[in-house]
């Protein structure tokens, strides 16, 4: 095959073009860098079947943010294929934070999505593991996140996670407990 000097110059001249419209910002410079895992631990006096259930379905109850300034809905699907959606109003709008990946009632509850951090390139792994006690159950989550993050984010997920666990959804669950009896 015999390619013209034109031919040559004209894919030379594409990609220089190209190459002068493409940037890449940050690079990671090891594997570790631009994810990092958030553990918490909080003890509940309900059965883990109970928490289970009271950290899905209708979770307006304690979770609050959210993309709305009053969601019309805020649930999570506990099914494999379930979501994590906030409804903004009747119509329907909304934001689906998350997509159900394991569900086992009152052992486990896995999601994967963006969660609070749409329009980014991240992807959040959220575990949530029920253990029996002698006072109730033990909820601990694992949040694995990757993606377009830098070392803060690690710090201010830490506090947003304890916010979720241990400022709303225990005197959540300790309030339903205390309504049951």
């Amino acid at each position: 095959m015999k390619f013209s000097t034109l031919s040559i110059l004209l894919v030379w001249a594409c990609l220089s073009f190209s190459q002068l419209h493409a940037e890449v910002v940050g690079r990671p410079d090891s594997l570790g860098r631009g994810a990092y895992i958030i553990k918490q631990l909080v003890e509940v006096p309900v059965s883990p079947e109970e928490a289970y259930d009271l950290m899905t379905g209708d979770i307006s109850g304690w979770w609050d943010h959210s993309f709305s300034d009053k969601p019309h809905k805020l649930y999570i699907e506990p099914k494999p294929g379930g979501h994590f959606m906030e409804i903004f109003d009747e119509s329907g709008d909304g934001v689906q934070h998350a997509t159900v990946i394991y569900a086992r009632r009152g052992v486990m509850l896995r999601m994967d999505g963006p969660l609070g951090l749409s329009g980014m390139a991240v992807s959040n792994v959220v575990t949530w593991l029920y253990e029996k006690s002698e006072t109730g159950c033990k909820v601990s989550a694992e949040i694995h996140i990757l993606g377009e993050v830098t070392d803060r984010f690690a710090a201010i997920g830490d506090k947003v996670w304890h916010h979720f666990l241990t400022e709303q959804f225990k005197p959540y669950a300790e309030a339903k407990n205390i309504q049951k009896k």
